[in-house]
């Protein structure tokens, strides 16, 4: 490339920026060294184009790109985004391929475009924000008008790093390039799916946005319904922008919480003290920054269904939790079992079970074989087949399409919306405490009489 696209970081001193965006910019231009990228960093605190470069070189360090910090042009401002004048103070003059990246919270990233105009900003620019987009359904549709009168919809990249996952793309290629696999993907076949994405890791000091968010938006609505609607979507004309993401907003449409009951479908738990990999951790309620009152949730799991002739009666079980012992990542597809077993052959008929390991990337199939000691008793046998980690980090992959102004990987505007109102019944249950907050100890699995989702 021989043009130098120009990144503006809202928010270069927070956290997102140095624990994950800057590490996956310099993998990216180690992978792309022709990649030209001339780095613009905003925030309100007091730095200078040196403390930036710091940063900078730090994070590419992280991820053994060191040397490619010679290749980024560095310059920080200090600005309020939430005001017009240090925006158009910090945009004038931007030409050429402009991305504009909102590492900030939702609410400071809402302010920023309320200040905006249409006028402030380059031809062709990309507006990158982060999840959750909005508070709720309506806020989500409010932010969305906001922005189209901002930019037309294909240059908007509301980022799920989740899409950019290795494992969830190779969803695609494993389905829809397998006759294998293919024709038995509907309810005729497919008797249930979960996808579970729990994580050894606690607060972490992130008490001022988690309390407030809660396991439910921070994880589900956020990420796990976008994966959910990769598994369950039909076969797009093209893996290009327009036909993947009009698959997948359509399953979200036909989305809705099982049997539409939202005490039943779904659960929700809030970790104690207790221990992982030998270190204590306290309870939720007593990490610094965390209101009790508000009864956050640090584990959660609903089940829902997709209302199409594809997939109705399938039930698709989401979870996410934080401080769980031993913790699941994978995408688990049950099959149903054969019909009839011929007279003769002894033991269980299960149905298969196809699993995609969310890191590392594996796919594994278990099926029934006769047994290696009597072949007339069935046996369980699995297949595997490492995946790789892919060449990129997830947040690579995602600043490489807002970067080139392909919005594939990106959620749309009504997808986004669609995220709110399929949890919205779940929020105002648990708001009235019609689902009980059960306690597991840091460390466990989760509370003992959950159904395991294995």
């Amino acid at each position: 490339m021989d043009a130098a696209t120009t990144l503006v970081l809202f928010g270069a001193t927070g956290d997102l920026a140095s624990r994950l965006l800057l590490p996956a910019l310099g993998q990216l231009l180690t992978v792309e060294p022709d990649r030209r990228v001339r780095l613009i960093g905003a925030g309100t605190q007091d730095w200078t184009d040196a403390d930036l470069k710091k940063v900078v070189q730090a994070a590419f360090t992280a991820s053994d790109a060191a040397d490619a910090v010679e290749r980024v042009e560095i310059e920080y401002q200090k600005a309020d985004i939430t005001t017009a004048a240090d925006l158009k103070r910090l945009l004038k003059g931007l030409s050429g391929q402009v991305a504009l990246y909102f590492a900030v919270p939702p609410s400071v990233a809402a302010a920023a475009c309320e200040a905006m105009t249409p006028e402030m900003l380059p031809d062709g620019v990309m507006l990158a924000l982060e999840k959750p987009f909005g508070t709720d359904e309506a806020g989500a549709h409010e932010l969305n008008a906001r922005i189209a009168g901002l930019v037309p919809e294909e240059q908007v990249f509301r980022v799920d790093h989740f899409l950019g996952k290795s494992t969830t793309l190779n969803l695609l290629g494993a389905r829809f390039a397998n006759r294998l696999l293919e024709p038995l993907w509907s309810a005729e076949s497919i008797e249930s799916v979960s996808v579970v994405y729990d994580e050894k890791l606690g607060l972490e000091g992130r008490a001022g946005y988690y309390d407030g968010a809660g396991a439910l938006v921070d994880m589900i609505q956020s990420h796990l319904l976008q994966v959910l609607a990769v598994i369950a979507m039909e076969q797009p004309a093209t893996i290009g922008e327009a036909d993947f993401r009009e698959a997948t907003s359509a399953v979200l449409r036909a989305t809705r919480l099982w049997e539409g009951d939202p005490t039943a479908s779904s659960r929700r738990g809030r970790y104690t003290a207790g221990s992982i990999d030998g270190v204590d951790k306290p309870s939720y309620v007593d990490e610094p920054g965390v209101d009790p009152s508000r009864g956050t949730e640090t584990l959660a799991q609903a089940t829902f269904e997709v209302r199409n002739a594809r997939w109705a009666g399938v039930p698709f079980t989401l979870r996410s939790g934080k401080a769980i012992g031993d913790p699941a990542r994978e995408i688990t597809i049950r099959f149903r079992a054969v019909r009839h077993v011929p007279e003769g052959l002894r033991g269980a008929a299960d149905g298969a079970v196809l699993r995609f390991s969310l890191g590392p990337d594996r796919m594994s199939l278990e099926f029934n074989v006769n047994g290696a000691n009597d072949p007339l008793v069935l046996e369980r046998a699995t297949l595997s087949a490492d995946l790789g980690a892919g060449q990129l980090l997830a947040y690579a992959e995602v600043l490489s399409g807002i970067l080139d102004a392909d919005p594939m990987l990106s959620v749309r505007g009504d997808a986004a919306e669609q995220c709110w109102r399929i949890v919205q019944p779940i929020l105002e249950a648990w708001s009235k405490d019609e689902v009980p907050l059960d306690d597991y100890a840091a460390g466990s699995p989760g509370p003992a009489h959950w159904p395991f989702l294995g």
